[in-house]
């Protein structure tokens, strides 16, 4: 049997990843790659948290540069997230996954609320656990939730899965001589200013040590190569050793 690097993980997926090529709203088809790779994970034996964004439906930030309340921007975004969520969890239990969100703001009808203690019960059941909500607070983004929520159940690693393979110097997308990194420290991206997450987020990771591992969600099975420690994607960590 293979060996797992990581046997308990925060998933981070971007709303905008959710939105496939379509560029908004949720793709089916992402829905169903994203369920099949979790599930499949599940399986080898590993604990599964996801964090996912709301980019993909709104963007506080957005909201707030044309002029509306910060706070309710954010709040707007929170709300965006918990639609991601639910459409994450129906997806996962048709692939066989149980599967609880569990939300920052309280919304009994739709998701359980959280509690630190519970979300790690649910794990050690084999159940894949959905952080929804954000913080519950706003002017923290969705990468602060992963940072948290990684700390607070003891997770072994975050893996973010964006629609880029990996981290670049500029935006890859934008720019075809974009330099891609193989591996940073979390030192390198507060000082380059490298869009991995925010300083807050990153700051979490740093004081906790905890290991990012950045890759392409559209690459099927990209999920279990991260897992099994294959080099893919941008490795984040304390040193470049």
């Amino acid at each position: 049997m293979e060996k797992l690097r990581y046997h308990r993980i925060v998933l981070k997926i971007s709303g905008e990843a959710l939105a496939g090529k379509q560029g908004f709203g949720i793709a089916h088809e992402m829905l169903v790659s994203v369920a099949e790779q979790v599930a499949e994970i599940r399986r080898l034996g590993v604990e599964v948290a996801l964090v996912v964004g709301g980019g993909n439906i709104w963007r506080g930030i957005a909201g707030s540069s044309q002029g509306m309340d910060r706070a309710t921007a954010d709040y707007m975004g929170m709300l965006a997230t918990v639609m991601n969520a639910l459409a994450l969890q129906d997806a996962l239990e048709k692939v066989g996954s149980d599967t609880r969100v569990l939300s920052a703001i309280e919304m009994r009808q739709v998701a359980e609320p959280y509690i630190r203690r519970r979300a790690i019960r649910h794990m050690e059941k084999g159940r894949v656990v959905i952080f929804a909500a954000g913080t519950g607070n706003p002017y923290f983004s969705t990468d602060t939730t992963a940072a948290l929520r990684a700390a607070e159940i003891e997770a072994e690693a975050i893996l973010m899965a964006k629609r880029v393979d990996g981290v670049y110097d500029s935006d890859p997308l934008k720019n075809p001589d974009a330099k891609k990194f193989d591996q940073l420290t979390y030192l390198d991206i507060l000082s380059k200013g490298l869009g991995v997450m925010d300083s807050t987020a990153t700051s979490l990771c740093m004081d906790n040590h905890i290991p990012l591992v950045v890759f392409d969600l559209t690459q099927k099975g990209n999920i279990r190569r991260a897992i099994m420690g294959e080099r893919i994607g941008t490795y984040i960590g304390r040193d470049n050793s």
